[in-house]
């Protein structure tokens, strides 16, 4: 009995997640597009924004969780695949520009005209096609994680040594994108983009869109995440966060299951910035630095590890709270990040959503308790004083 009512606890969890999201997804572009800007119900375009890149960081953070909280597998380096997938983003959105750039190629981005590049590289072929730069979105992540995992998982690389080389990648990646000669932009990265798909990206109808379908990207992970959790291969994916070894001699081959989450992971970060790139305009080699990647472990320990619900609010309160406090205070930002860190680890080891699923729980399990306490008593024979009377009469 108590499995069921815990069963139904994360139904109405993840119901949860899906009506907020819906409600977001109707509720923001209304109040933007519809409600009149003199009134005090107006959502400016920038909050929609905002709201949008925070849609893209909730998204991050889900994929990290599914490593994290499941498999046990604590990545350091998640900042490369959301970086990966929007340069894919912004590649097409560049190719998208054409001759309205600043110096007129109607084929060469302005950073390669001013570089003197003659021609353009092979690998930015095809990314004037929609669909194959969305193919590319989550391709070249996918693919970097596939290699990467397969190395490390065979190697039976674990814990401390798996989230150092994976923060040492997205390191190597950062020093190679800031090269001129690598052909993304330098330092300087992508920017000045026109339009997606015809639609001004600068409108507040295209604002409003991407917002949507941000959302949609976020509940169709949360779907997918869910699926897998919640399926056999969710199960063995637990007992090798839990006792691995124990897994292994039980005939199951753990490093293909870690595989498996490990690229379906790091393609929903990828799809994560490619969404993120048209929202903030911009994308540059800043994205892979190694601090952005812990960044969202603070966000997946603060919601809640293993929950995935938790890992989408942590990503949400706690780019709220950087928004607010880097406006106030900026050059303390990372003192209250580390600070913000600890408590958690400290006072709320299970995150916000874990610990109120861990009282729930509890609440469930005594009065289970109680039930069965008192089905366990018989119930006591009533007291009849005529029956009495005539038995005695009887004798």
């Amino acid at each position: 009995m108590i499995f069921h009512r815990l069963k139904h606890i994360s139904w109405d969890l993840a119901l949860g997640v899906y009506v907020t999201l819906l409600v977001l997804a109707i509720a923001v572009p209304f109040f933007n597009l519809v409600v009149p800007e003199g009134s005090a119900f107006h959502l400016s375009t920038y909050m929609v924004t905002l709201l949008g890149k925070y849609m893209c960081y909730a998204l991050l953070a889900l994929a990290l969780d599914l490593v994290w909280g499941y498999c046990g597998i604590l990545s350091l380096g998640h900042g490369a695949f959301f970086a990966l997938g929007g340069y894919a983003m912004g590649m097409y959105l560049m190719r998208m520009i054409g001759p309205r750039g600043v110096y007129g190629d109607p084929v060469l981005p302005d950073f390669m005209v001013f570089l003197n590049w003659k021609e353009l590289p092979w690998y930015w072929l095809g990314f004037d096609i929609f669909p194959f730069a969305m193919l590319m979105v989550v391709l070249v992540p996918g693919i970097l994680a596939f290699a990467f995992g397969y190395l490390a998982f065979r190697s039976r690389v674990t814990g401390v040594y798996f989230s150092i080389i994976t923060q040492a990648l997205t390191f190597a990646l950062l020093l190679a994108f800031f090269r001129n000669d690598m052909g993304f932009g330098g330092n300087n990265g992508l920017t000045d983009f026109k339009d997606i798909l015809g639609f001004d990206i600068q409108s507040d109808a295209t604002r409003s869109g991407l917002f949507i379908v941000t959302i949609a990207a976020l509940a169709a992970g949360f779907a997918i995440c869910r699926a897998i959790v919640g399926s056999k291969l969710g199960k063995v994916l637990l007992a090798v966060r839990d006792a691995e070894s124990r897994t292994r001699f039980l005939g199951y081959r753990t490093d293909r299951y870690k595989l498996f989450v490990w690229v379906v992971s790091a393609c929903l970060a990828g799809v994560a910035g490619a969404l993120y790139v048209p929202q903030v305009g911009i994308i540059n080699p800043s994205e892979f630095a190694p601090a952005n990647s812990i960044e969202a472990v603070v966000w997946v320990a603060v919601g809640g590890r293993g929950t995935l619900a938790g890992a989408i609010l942590g990503g949400v309160l706690v780019n709220i709270f950087k928004t607010w406090f880097t406006g106030a205070l900026p050059e303390f930002w990372l003192f209250a990040l580390g600070a913000l860190f600890v408590l958690v680890t400290l006072l709320l080891p299970r995150g916000i959503i874990g610990t109120a699923l861990h009282y729930r729980e509890k609440h469930l399990e005594k009065k289970a308790s109680e039930d069965n306490a008192f089905d366990e008593i018989a119930p006591e024979q009533p007291h009849d004083e005529a029956q009495e009377e005539l038995e005695r009469a009887g004798a």
